[in-house]
């Protein structure tokens, strides 16, 4: 069962988590993620630290402590664990003051990182013991592990973890940190944004778990941006492949890399919502549920880059040196479509752009369009059923379509349009293919 930053970012919704655990048939173990808004204020006390203005530094490093022990006045009701708690607390940001005469590193800079999660989990059980809960803390720093490219090792993870969970088998609630981990060097490290809900299906994959819970602030993951459009549905039951494209193509609920894991070994993934328990919220399988639409989703922040040569004809290694650049660049392209002169293609990020933009002009004249969002249409077997088609074009109206990529997958169709027809265009989709 893994929290989110929202579920345990004040002290009643954390007692809430503790009365969820509390009536919980299994065992379980329980991944939480930094109270809400600690992370980023730790990036910009790391910040400040790197640029050498150790007074702003010192500043938001108070600022947050009082946020802290604030959280902990409201949370705790007995001295002893409040007192508990206080030297927690104390500890933790005894340590960031101490890194303020401690040049600045990156190895540094993920011990800074990991303090959020290390103290959400520590406070949460010291408010576990005060309710006379039965519970253990395992240190995530303990098992959770990444090799030399970054990538989890799962093998070991389980070996790690197995040992732990059975130096505590009779305990019911097991509680351990989010994203951090340790590095191939031992060094402490994390598995990037979203790492808490890798965590969580890493854990279920290591211990079989019987399903792998995503509690966040919704109800599931929806048909489409509710932030944006105002009539949305959850959807009851994904494929791991549908579930695995929205989250790619921009779901937030869900990071792209976490479902993988559980996908590997076959662990049901449900994603839950904290403020509303008994809603169903979206269950994610290795089986789609039906065929057809179930979900839009809208990736912004997309840059489109179109390559002209007139050598392309004929051409048979042109493709293998513009994917060559991108390789150099370690750039993922997002869509890719090509004519008989012409190749056009998204990446969503900045890093390199200057580089990658120099060398595709000796292969030819470039365009480059900024600010574009690539809306991506999911569901089972979508590119085999006619109506669909109809649908999806028949909701396109007065929208100008800069690219479509339909065919690479049987789960997904996407547009690429400028940024500025997003939410028109979601409005329209939305009415267009779920009549809503």
């Amino acid at each position: 069962m893994k929290f989110g930053g929202t579920s345990v970012g004040k002290p009643d919704r954390m007692k809430h988590i503790a009365s969820l655990l509390l009536n919980e048939p299994e065992p379980a173990v329980v991944v939480l993620s930094a109270l809400s808004g600690t992370t980023n204020t730790l990036v910009e006390i790391g910040n400040n630290i790197a640029k050498g203005d150790r007074h702003s530094a010192q500043q938001v490093i108070t600022k947050l402590e009082d946020y802290y022990q604030a959280f902990i006045r409201a949370l705790f009701e007995k001295d002893e664990t409040y007192n508990k708690a206080k030297s927690i607390v104390a500890e933790h940001f005894d340590f960031l003051n101490i890194i303020l005469k401690i040049s600045f590193s990156e190895a540094l800079s993920k011990d800074i990182l990991a303090q959020g999660e290390l103290l959400s989990t520590k406070i949460f059980s010291t408010y576990l013991q005060e309710i006379g809960a039965d519970y253990a803390l395992l240190p995530a720093l303990e098992f959770m592990s990444i090799d030399e490219n970054e990538e989890p090792q799962i093998g070991s993870i389980r070996t790690k973890l197995t040992h732990l969970l059975e130096q505590h088998k009779d305990k019911k609630i097991l509680v351990t940190q989010g994203y951090i981990c340790r590095n191939a060097r031992g060094e402490v490290d994390n598995l990037k944004r979203g790492g808490s809900d890798y965590t969580a299906s890493l854990v279920a994959a290591a211990i079989n778990a019987s399903v792998c819970e995503i509690w966040t602030d919704i109800d599931g993951m929806h048909n489409n941006d509710p932030r944006i459009v105002d009539k949305t549905v959850p959807v009851e039951q994904l494929s791991f492949e549908e579930a695995a494209e929205l989250a790619y193509f921009g779901a937030k609920i869900l990071h792209p890399a976490s479902i993988w894991p559980a996908q590997q070994y076959k662990i049901p993934v449900r994603l839950l919502n904290t403020m509303q328990p008994e809603a169903k919220g979206t269950l994610i399988t290795q089986e789609a549920a039906s065929t057809g639409v179930k979900a839009v989703a809208a990736k912004d922040n997309i840059i489109a880059i179109k390559i002209k040569s007139g050598r392309m004809l004929l051409a048979y290694g042109f493709l293998r040196k513009i994917f060559e650049v991108f390789e150099k660049y370690k750039t993922p392209i997002d869509m890719i479509t090509t004519s008989e002169v012409a190749m056009s293609l998204t990446i969503d990020t900045h890093d390199h752009l200057d580089q990658i933009i120099k060398e595709l002009e000796a292969l030819g004249s470039v365009e480059v369009d900024e600010n574009q969002t690539i809306i991506s249409v999911v569901g089972d077997h979508i590119n085999e059923t006619p109506e669909i088609i109809k649908k999806l074009f028949g909701s396109l109206r007065n929208t100008p379509i800069r690219m479509v990529s339909y065919g690479g997958s049987k789960h997904n169709i996407s547009l690429l349009v400028a940024a500025e027809h997003k939410n028109q265009l979601l409005q329209q989709l939305n009415h267009g293919m779920f009549g809503l």
